[in-house]
């Protein structure tokens, strides 16, 4: 094994120029990760500089059989973590051959949305809090916990330390590393209040770059889990019943919001928030209403209400920002899997460019 982990481990540079790209895509689900590797002359620096690729979606649920083409566009570069060298991981977006893009490209809107002037004048930033579950490969019960029962009442596992507390914390240090190394802004991880749940943060990002960033991590930890064979599940309530969910917690803040008066502008952001919770609540996710029950730290998904410090609310403004009289607000209500294209450029949509 060890002939082979140095095999995997070459560094190319010692004897040739070229290098790997990995593109990266997102399949037919809408969140399964999909990728493939292809030989490029040199060091690429530029999305612009990458040629344009294809795959066979009627192999992952987005064409048909007859016509099964589908164009990527590079679109984000991060460093491979795996690779190493001047090897890189490439976020794509998918086109039909006439370059229209398809379904499951959520990429493209966002990017129109974050485009228009009155949104780009606004610097939107972006801290997005992702929580995940490490299952067991053969079993698909959470690591840590015995097979087919359960451990200690949710108590002494949030941010907690030993062996009897945190599970996975080595997968967990494997993720947070390679995405700084990969030049992902991660501001943090920790583990959360479920056993086997861990959560990381990624920003504060501005705009569309904050989505990029979330994908690849992503991608980046279901690699990893791919290594330690344990699989990652982004299911918003993974284990029924007296155990919390698991959620994407997206704070906000746009340039008016940060400045002075900027609490006024926070308010009335927040009223528009509550005027389309429903249009909000159907775009943040697959079985969020397992999650948003009015229990384990959220608010029912059928009712909208904010509050400082309150973390039984839909929306939360930290102590800070109401002392302070600006800075940011936090949106409780997407789920873990979540797509963060959707989510970022309908709360600036939202909040900077919809009139009620």
């Amino acid at each position: 094994m060890s002939a082979l982990a140095d095999l995997i481990n070459l560094d190319l540079s010692d004897s040739s120029e070229k290098i790997i790209a990995e593109y990266i895509w997102i399949g037919g689900s809408g969140l399964d990760m999909r990728s493939k590797a292809r030989t490029l002359p040199g060091p690429v620096k530029d999305p612009s500089e990458l040629p344009k690729w294809n795959y066979d979606g009627s192999s992952t649920g987005q064409a048909p059989g007859d016509d099964s083409e589908v164009i990527i566009y590079p679109q984000a570069i991060f460093k491979d973590p795996f690779r190493r060298g001047n090897n890189i991981l490439v976020m794509c977006d998918a086109y039909t051959p006439a370059g229209e893009p398809i379904p499951t490209n959520k990429r493209h809107a966002a990017a129109k949305i974050f485009s228009d002037p009155t949104v780009a004048a606004e610097e939107t930033w972006y801290g997005i809090e992702q929580e995940y579950t490490l299952l067991q490969k053969d079993t698909k019960w959470p690591v840590g916990w015995p097979v087919g029962g359960f451990p200690g009442p949710q108590g002494p596992y949030y941010c907690g330390v030993g062996a009897d507390k945190a599970f996975g914390r080595d997968i967990v240090d494997a993720h947070y590393k390679a995405c700084l190394y990969a030049g992902i802004n991660v501001s943090g991880t920790n583990g959360e209040v479920m056993p086997g749940q861990w959560e990381f943060q990624v920003g504060p990002t501005v705009g569309i770059a904050a989505a990029d960033q979330v994908w690849v991590a992503r991608y980046i930890l279901e690699r990893i889990t791919e290594l330690a064979g344990v699989v990652l599940s982004l299911d918003p309530k993974p284990i029924p019943g007296d155990w919390n969910g698991a959620g994407a917690h997206t704070n906000y803040s746009t340039k008016s919001m940060r400045e002075d008066g900027g609490y006024e502008i926070i308010k009335k952001a927040i009223e528009k928030l509550g005027l389309r919770h429903k249009e909000h609540i159907a775009a943040y996710g697959e079985g969020n209403e397992r999650r948003l029950t009015g229990r384990h730290e959220t608010a029912d998904i059928n009712t909208f209400l904010w509050g400082v410090a309150n973390r039984g609310a839909s929306i939360r403004v930290g102590r800070d920002t109401e002392k302070e009289g600006k800075g940011y607000f936090e949106d409780r209500r997407p789920a873990s899997n979540m797509d963060p294209y959707t989510v970022t450029s309908m709360v600036a949509e939202t909040t900077i460019l919809w009139k009620p």
